[in-house]
């Protein structure tokens, strides 16, 4: 297949590169490296089946030839990104979406939208199953990257009722692993680098809010599964594996045998209390769920981080 993947020198999106390159597929990458690196994609710079494309999504993107697939993974993904670029979070969720459909419209090439467990908000149904419409603060900080998800969803969704685009919805969640920034702000990053450099393990809240980490080769497989699939709406891709952050923040002090205190800060605006997938959907339809633990991933993301800091 000839493959675009949006956001493909971003973390996730640079190991798809990785995932399809690996296949035979040739991959055309685009990224207007806003959080995503290069670096992310150095070696793959000399691969005669790789193409890299500095550009924004959010203006028209056209692609030279046939196209099979598109997998569109342009955004700010941390807290700290999209809170810092609030407009750019908007627009790439909306714009740029529109045009990554339809440029699969005009290819008739199969896209994958890349979508989020943001979309349930601070939920009020626990696991999180896909029939769940959510429970999101449209106006308020976190409402930028949420609400564009969302709406994400339902244009890519009126584009298949309309269009009849083979169009697929992953909405993912919290994933880890090699490649993530080392001041990224979210969770694993955080409690990795600050227990590395001996710095206080940094809590927001009082610990017992929950999330569930998936290791990224688990992801990308639920994302090749989901892509390769028959299935138009949502399905979740996480590892159902529940912990309080607190819970969390001692296995990262246990595994890299850090010494650093754990402090506690103030709760940022809408931070979710609970986040766990209900995967039955994946698990049935895609014959897919996680194999990585916790502690295995998590030594393979600190043996990384130590080479970068």
């Amino acid at each position: 297949m000839r493959i675009l993947i949006t956001g493909g020198a971003g973390f996730i999106g640079s190991h798809l590169c990785d995932r399809f390159l690996g296949e035979g597929h040739h991959v055309i990458c685009m990224d207007n490296l806003i959080t995503g690196s290069i670096e992310n994609i150095s070696h793959l710079r000399k691969e005669k089946k790789f193409k890299f494309v500095k550009r924004d999504v959010t203006k028209y993107i056209n692609i030279d030839g046939n196209l099979d697939a598109i997998l569109h993974f342009a955004s700010p993904a941390s807290p700290i990104d999209y809170i810092k670029l609030p407009i750019q979070t908007l627009k790439v969720g909306s714009l740029g979406t529109h045009n990554a459909l339809g440029l699969a419209k005009e290819k008739k090439a199969k896209i994958l939208i890349a979508s989020t467990s943001e979309v349930y908000g601070d939920p009020l149904v626990h696991p999180q199953k896909e029939t769940y419409w959510g429970n999101v603060n449209p106006i308020g900080p976190r409402g930028v990257y949420d609400e564009a998800k969302r709406f994400a969803e339902a244009i890519t969704m009126a584009y298949h009722r309309v269009h009849r685009i083979d169009t697929k919805i992953v909405r993912i969640f919290n994933t880890y692993g090699e490649r993530m920034r080392l001041k990224d702000g979210r969770v694993v990053p955080n409690f990795i680098f600050q227990a590395l450099k001996g710095k206080p393990l940094t809590i927001y809240g009082n610990g017992k809010q929950t999330r569930s980490f998936s290791y990224v080769s688990d992801t990308v497989d639920g994302i090749v599964k989901l892509l390769n699939s028959k299935l138009n709406e949502p399905v979740n891709i996480g590892n159902p594996c529940e912990y309080t952050i607190l819970e969390f923040a001692k296995i990262i002090q246990k595994l890299t045998d850090s010494k650093s205190k754990i402090v506690f800060q103030e709760l940022p605006c809408d931070d979710p209390k609970v986040r766990q997938p209900d995967i039955t959907k994946a698990k049935k339809l895609l014959k897919w769920s996680p194999k990585i633990s916790v502690e295995e991933g998590i030594g393979r993301t600190i043996k990384w981080f130590k080479k970068k800091i």
